[in-house]
Formats: structure tokens, sequence, C-alpha cells
């Protein structure tokens, strides 16, 4: 068996641990919260005899322990159970709202990429000049304004005053969705052949993906600029100097890949984390995703729900680190993990 491979099989078993412990922390916490779910959703006209069937049905009377046990033989046979909040499945709610909240955060993530990394690389290249200076000044601003007040900038330059991109939701109401095949409007607009669905949406998508990413883009422009100008001191960056190669070719092949172990590791973490910090972006925008139905669920006290909305975003959190975890021993073969090997 390859290093890779145990490495893989290391991070997934300790995922399930994670998991468990996600599950089980969350499921606590929902059920001692205030407030009386049964009465929640029933309202308050419903008759005590009512409500009490409801907790019956729901294994509410039962002590905690027992609860949890219920609930984990029914996610074992792949049921997350039933929201409170909207009548339906968990898991048919997740399967609409996340394929919205993922696009969105696959937008954020590339642009993340694409706008903090050339940044940086080019603030190291061109250190101590203008250039320099506007980068690190846009990314301590990007840094430390919270996503919410990005989004409420970028609403009122480019849809209130300017009227270029629209302000809410994912596509306008005069469009029909695409045939939901991925569930991405952006990829099934292609799939579909529709080009005007397809500009649409990357209209809509444009403004709370940036507003997500900026934080993000800061991060990743502070640390490349930093882990270039650290590898810049390297002897064999000297003695590429020395023997005279071009300023672009040192930057691009020789700093780059040694500069780019640190910048992957605190990449995945900010990606895995905008899972988390999308419900204040798709509260701005009225995006209709999973993190927004998140807190709609905690405001209800939808118990299911919440743990399985929970749940999700850990476990999207931990793909994350897994995957910066192989892609770093790609990139740095010389790396090796304490579980396995690698």
């Amino acid at each position: 068996m390859s290093p890779l491979v145990r490495t893989l099989i290391h991070r997934l078993a300790a995922s399930l641990v994670v998991l468990a412990g996600v599950s089980m922390l969350m499921f606590v916490v929902a059920r001692v919260i205030p407030g009386d779910p049964a009465r929640i959703a029933l309202g308050p006209n419903a008759t005590e005899a009512q409500v009490e069937a409801l907790r019956r049905e729901r294994h509410l009377d039962q002590p905690i322990p027992v609860q949890y046990w219920e609930y984990v033989r029914e996610v074992a046979r792949g049921n997350l159970g039933n929201s409170l909040y909207s009548n339906r499945p968990v898991r048919q709610d997740i399967a609409q709202y996340l394929p919205a909240t993922l696009e969105l955060i696959f937008a954020a993530a590339a642009m993340i990429v694409l706008i903090g990394i050339p940044v940086g690389v080019l603030s190291a290249r061109y250190r101590r000049r203008l250039g320099d200076h506007l980068g690190r000044v846009g990314s301590i601003v990007g840094v430390s304004t919270p996503a919410f007040v990005w989004g409420v900038i970028l609403q009122l330059v480019f849809a209130y005053f300017w009227r270029l991109f629209p302000i809410e939701g994912r596509l306008a109401a005069s469009l029909p969705p695409p045939p939901p095949i991925t569930g991405f409007f952006v990829i099934d607009s292609v799939l579909a052949g529709d080009g005007k669905t397809l500009i649409d949406s990357l209209h809509h998508l444009a403004l709370p993906a940036l507003a997500l990413a900026m934080a993000g883009i800061g991060q990743t422009a502070r640390l490349t600029r930093a882990s270039m100008v650290e590898t810049y001191r390297k002897p064999f960056i000297e003695m590429a100097h020395a023997y005279g190669f071009r300023e672009a070719r040192i930057s691009n092949r020789y700093a780059f890949r040694p500069a780019l172990v640190p910048v992957l590791t605190i990449l995945g973490l900010d990606i895995a984390a905008l899972l988390g910090n999308a419900f204040l972006v798709e509260s701005v925008f009225g995006w209709p995703g999973l993190s927004r139905y998140g807190v709609e669920v905690i405001l209800h006290k939808d118990l299911d729900a919440i743990v399985g909305t929970v749940l999700i975003i850990a476990a999207a959190f931990l793909v994350a680190n897994i995957a910066v975890d192989l892609l770093v021993a790609v990139v740095n073969p010389r790396i090796r993990f304490a579980g396995g090997r690698a």
C-alpha cells in the first residue's frame, strides 16, 4: 500500500471519529437550549394533547441518550430525520439548498485562488514598491472587514448606484431555472446549452461570491507574499540570480513552488470555513442556500435539521482538510504525515 493511500485511510478514519463527536455534541446542545420544539412546531393554538403526541412521535419524551441512539439508528439507514420547520425529510431539504451554497463557495474559492495568490506573488516580486504597498493595504482591508459588510458595500456600489449587477437571488424572476442535473445553475445552464440563463446566473453569482471571498483573498495574498519573501532569501534563489536567470523565471519557477506549501494549508482552511461563513452573505443577497436554511432551523429549534446541517458543514470542512493534506503531499513529497508516513 502506497504512503499516500495510507495517509488517506488514516485521515478518513479520524474524520469519522470527529463526525461522531460533532453529532453527539450538537445533538445534546440542540436539546438543552431553551424552548419546546414540539410547541414551536405546532404553534400556540395547538392543544397539549397534540404537542404531547408530537413529542412521543419524535422521542422527545425520552432521555437524551435514548434519543441519540434512535437518531444514530436512523442515520445509519440514511435518514437524517424530519424537519419541523419545513415538514419534509431533512435529507430532502439539504439536497435542495446545498447546491446553491456549494456553487457560491466554489465561485468564492476560485476567486481566492485566482486573485489572492497572484497578488501575493506580485507583491513579493515587486516588494517595497508602490504595487506591494497597495497589495498589502488591500489585503489588510480584506481580512479585517466582515463578509456581510463587503456584501452591503458591493450592493450599494455595483447594484444600487451603477446598476451593473442584480441585488439578490440566483436568477432573474423572468427566467426559469435550468434543468436540475447538478443543482448548480452555472453548470446546468452549460449542460442545457442555455446561454442566456448561464450569463444571468453568473451575473447573480458575482457579487455574493466576491463578498464571501474578500477575507480569503486578503489572507492568501498576505501569506503568499510572506512565504515568497522568505523563499527569496534561500541560497538556491541567490544562485539563480548569480546565474543571471530572469526575474520572472526565478519567481514563477523556483520561488513559487516552495512557497506554496504553507499557502495551501491556510487556503484549505479558508475554503472550508466558507461554508460556515456563508450564512451572512446569503442573508444579505437573499441567496437560497444551506447556510440561510441553517439559521432558520436554529430559530425554530428544529432539532433534526440543526444536527443534519451541522454534520454537512463539518463533513465539508473535513473533506477540504483531507484534500489539502493530499495536495500538499503531491506538491512537496518530503512532507511526512504522522499517521500515514506519507
